[in-house]
């Protein structure tokens, strides 16, 4: 398209007047614009021109044929006036076939001012886009998004924040992945083209966060747009900076104040406090219900902060009330359920927070372990506490790929990682609570089998029983626990816990 006014540029230009393409050519282009109140004043010669008229168009539809060649014959290739869209389909196969592009247009005037901003005033256009950046900052903004959205509402374009790995924020539009791969990230300001989108870009500068870009992006901008959107995004560039440190800094102080209520929680191990308990209500944090923990703790540096930015995204698409916060070297979270959650529920909880482990491992060397499904406050810690033992598992096993679930693990192994707190006795007699029957002459000849390195010979002669009898004995241990007694750490779990339990 040659000429100073591309159509495709007027109707991305805001406030043009509501114009719209009715028939003719897309992609033509003009050198002059032409403002009269009817098409009679229109001049002889308007080679190149677009002409805008005041006037509606006519009614009759031989009136809206002889007027369209008219224009045309006088060397116009556009025509735009009220009413365009209404004329008769016969009228706007005419324009289609003698090639003039027919526009309607709701504010003739408002569409002239466009024309000549575009044409003839290009600082004028740049300091529109720039007032109406300053417009934006009249209103408050709650956050980053919030800001973004006053942007892209006064210039009626979108507003993006990406990286070089994408698209962070955005309002107003969507900004394809086409177009996001022609920007620049090595320059301060840039301009990008992608097919008919264009992007304006500038580098953000953030003490908090690198390779950030503000960028301002639409569809069939001209030269002249695109520079002035270069200047806008230069002056809306330190508001958003400004607005990423200020959202920075309150997320760093309620990430550390949910933190203290977690662990203050988790201290009470399900005991009643009435302001533990306000402070949960007022943070949304369901203590009702159904609860599963889950724990992600670092195998090498991570900073925790990061790793609960990035996960938030993933875990908010999990069908179920989701909570994370820091703690100590890593995340602690739950999922909670008004409704006691089924089996297969369950595993889809756990399915998706394996895809959320996983996803964390592309950027962080982090170990996931999750908890059982526990019912109340007393629940909610019980399986805050087992997710937190699995994860400590579950930095050590990468054949597990850093991910150990308890329901999967069993409880006779997590009472290797319990022997160092004070929920290692109260663990080892859930593990043995099914021996219970009789006089306990099951536990005892357990112990005593253990104590004999697994020797049934041993344990007869130790107990002053016949071999058979321990045998059997053993047998039905195995079957009441359900633990493989040729396992290792199987026996020696069950060593350890046979040792708290019974008195020595």
């Amino acid at each position: 398209m040659s000429g100073a006014l591309a159509l495709p540029a007027l109707l991305a230009q805001e406030e043009n007047g509501a114009l719209r393409h009715v028939a003719g050519p897309r992609d033509v282009a003009w050198d002059a614009v032409v403002v009269e109140a009817g098409e009679s004043d229109l001049p002889d010669e308007g080679t190149g021109r677009l002409a805008i008229l005041a006037a509606g168009a006519p009614i009759a539809t031989w009136q809206q044929d002889a007027m369209l060649r008219r224009v045309r014959d006088r060397g116009f290739t556009g025509l735009a006036l009220p009413g365009a869209a209404g004329v008769d389909p016969g009228a706007l196969r005419l324009a289609d076939r003698i090639g003039l592009a027919l526009l309607d247009v709701e504010r003739p005037v408002q569409l002239a001012r466009a024309c000549w901003m575009l044409i003839e005033a290009r600082d004028a256009l740049t300091l529109t886009r720039v007032r109406k950046v300053a417009q934006s900052f009249e209103y408050a903004a709650d956050d980053l998004g919030d800001l973004l959205g006053h942007l892209a509402a006064n210039l009626g374009l979108g507003v993006a924040l990406v990286d070089a790995a994408g698209v962070l924020r955005e309002a107003g539009g969507h900004l394809d992945a086409a177009l996001h791969a022609a920007i620049r990230f090595d320059a301060w300001s840039d301009s990008a083209r992608a097919g008919e989108g264009a992007a304006a870009s500038v580098r953000v500068d953030s003490p908090g966060r690198s390779g950030l870009r503000l960028v301002l992006f639409g569809h069939g901008f001209g030269e002249a747009q695109l520079r002035s959107l270069l200047v806008a995004a230069e002056v809306a560039m330190p508001a958003v900076a400004a607005r990423i440190l200020i959202d920075e800094i309150a997320a760093v102080n309620d990430v550390a104040a949910s933190s203290g209520l977690l662990r203050d929680f988790v201290e009470l191990r399900g005991a009643a406090d009435a302001d533990v308990e306000r402070r949960m209500a007022e943070r949304g944090w369901r203590t009702g219900g159904h609860h599963l923990g889950f724990r992600m703790v670092a195998r090498s540096r991570v900073e925790p902060l990061a790793l609960l930015r990035a996960i938030r995204p993933g875990l908010s698409a999990i069908d179920a009330e989701a909570h994370a916060t820091t703690a100590g070297r890593g995340l602690s979270g739950w999922l909670s359920f008004a409704e006691a959650p089924g089996p297969d529920r369950i595993e889809r909880a756990v399915t998706a927070l394996r895809d959320l482990h996983l996803a964390a491992l592309r950027d962080f060397a982090v170990a996931t372990g999750v908890g059982s499904a526990q019912t109340g406050p007393e629940g909610l810690a019980a399986t805050l506490d087992e997710a937190g033992d699995a994860a400590r598992i579950a930095a050590a096993r990468s054949a597990t790929g850093w991910f150990v679930r308890v329901d999967s693990l069993g409880l006779e192994q997590l009472l290797l990682a319990w022997t160092g707190n004070d929920t290692f006795v109260p663990a080892a007699q859930s593990l043995l609570a099914p021996l219970a029957e009789g006089s306990g002459e099951l536990l005892r000849t357990l112990s005593a089998y253990l104590d004999h390195e697994s020797g049934i010979a041993a344990t007869a002669a130790a107990l002053g029983l016949h071999r058979n009898t321990v045998a059997v004995r053993i047998r039905r241990v195995q079957e009441l626990l359900g633990i493989d007694m040729s396992d290792p750490e199987a026996r020696l779990a069950l060593h350890l816990a046979c040792r708290a339990v019974l008195p020595r």
